[in-house]
């Protein structure tokens, strides 16, 4: 379920996905299918590792990407999940194929 709220989405960021609903900054985002691809993918991310075990694996991996980079942009592209979803949001065919636990790859 997406929903458009300007709470819930940080500054600098346009949405973010809290299984099970994708939150959007702006309304007109709802049709920005590449957007909605890459939260999609981390709602299947979250599906898989049964949602708090995501949250937790990626604050982990968050904190530890913020020692290794020293900054915090650099970290968050390079936390495994969003290597995945930034590298596949383009493909809108990606879910459809991606194959269980992909994210591994991006570690």
């Amino acid at each position: 379920m997406i929903l458009i709220s300007k709470i819930f989405v940080p500054k600098g960021f346009t949405g973010v996905s809290f299984f099970p609903f994708i939150f959007l900054k702006y309304q007109k985002d709802k049709d920005n299918s590449v957007l909605i691809n890459h939260e999609k993918i981390h709602l299947r991310q979250q599906i898989e590792m049964l949602v708090i075990p995501f949250y937790l694996w990626y604050g982990i991996e968050y904190s530890a990407r913020i020692i290794q980079y020293k900054n915090r942009k650099t970290a968050y592209r390079n936390i495994s999940f969003e290597k995945e979803a930034y590298q596949n949001e383009n493909n809108l065919n990606y879910l459809k194929n991606r194959n269980f636990w992909s994210f591994f790859k991006y570690i």
